[in-house]
């Protein structure tokens, strides 16, 4: 094992989800056998940039960034976000009576996100998009910036308190079109590591996962430090939505609903 492969760069979001999966990992609760990690905590579409760049060893990605990097990254079975009742919801202030037409833009997390590629399966006639970090969107619709937003992560626990209307939720509709849990992210690995080193990092995840699973106190300081602005209530309500059994095993009806994204992102031309 070379120097270099001997310490990684990790990047994952500072979300509940994702500090819950990492903690064991980059806070020495597993034992690693001389493999260390650097953790990169950024925002999903940061994350998707840097994967285009190949700038990350491992890294959390969007599953439609993921599409468009298979060159480069190859997938890791645990530590994904996928399931149902997850999906991005599209928001607004006022009510429309037809969306399609009368929403004029749209603020999006990112156009790597696969919340962007649902939005373009959907509601394909919402070509103008902003696109801003996740967090900042439901105040960009609040305050009328844009007609509408496409929320993500916690922020479907709490646009209501702001008054904001959901117009749609995109997972309930891939859910009714497909049949299928909703992939949103995974975890995703340089092909050009050495076949030992890429095995050796896919089993940590899973141990890490399921540390999590095993010990669930033992992250709530990691995880609070990283989203300090949201209450205890939100930051469990986010972990239990986002971590479940795929998040240790994709599975084979996890790898199909990946396979089912990609297909339709395909058919869609979307790149």
């Amino acid at each position: 094992m070379s120097l270099t492969e001997s310490k990684l760069t990790l990047g994952f979001s500072p979300c509940p989800n994702d500090t819950f999966i990492f903690d064991a990992l980059v806070n020495n609760k597993l034992n690693t056998d001389g493999l260390t990690f650097e953790p990169i905590l950024e925002d999903v579409e940061t994350l998707n940039q840097l994967a285009k760049k190949g700038t990350l060893d491992i890294t959390k990605l969007s599953f439609f960034a993921f599409y468009n990097v298979q060159e480069q990254y190859e997938l890791i079975a645990s530590g994904s976000a996928l399931g149902r009742g997850v999906g991005p919801l599209l928001i607004s202030k006022k009510k429309f009576d037809d969306p399609k037409s009368e929403i004029k833009s749209v603020a999006i997390p990112g156009k790597n996100t696969t919340a962007y590629l649902l939005l373009r399966i959907f509601f394909p006639e919402l070509t103008t998009v902003k696109e801003m970090l996740f967090s900042e969107i439901e105040t960009a619709v609040d305050s009328g910036s844009v007609d509408a937003g496409l929320i993500i992560h916690e922020n479907r626990f709490t646009y209501q308190e702001k008054g904001l209307l959901k117009i749609a939720d995109l997972g309930e509709l891939w859910e009714q079109k497909t049949g299928m849990p909703l992939p949103l992210g995974g975890i995703a690995v340089r092909k050009n590591l050495s076949s030992d080193i890429k095995k050796r990092i896919a089993g940590l995840i899973r141990e890490s996962v399921e540390y999590a699973f095993e010990h669930p106190e033992s992250s709530f300081d990691y995880v609070k430090k990283h989203a300090q602005e949201m209450s205890t209530d939100v930051r469990q309500k986010h972990i239990d939505l986002y971590v479940n059994q795929y998040s240790v095993d994709l599975g084979e009806e996890g790898m199909q609903a990946v396979t089912e994204l990609f297909e339709k992102a395909e058919k869609a031309g979307l790149k």
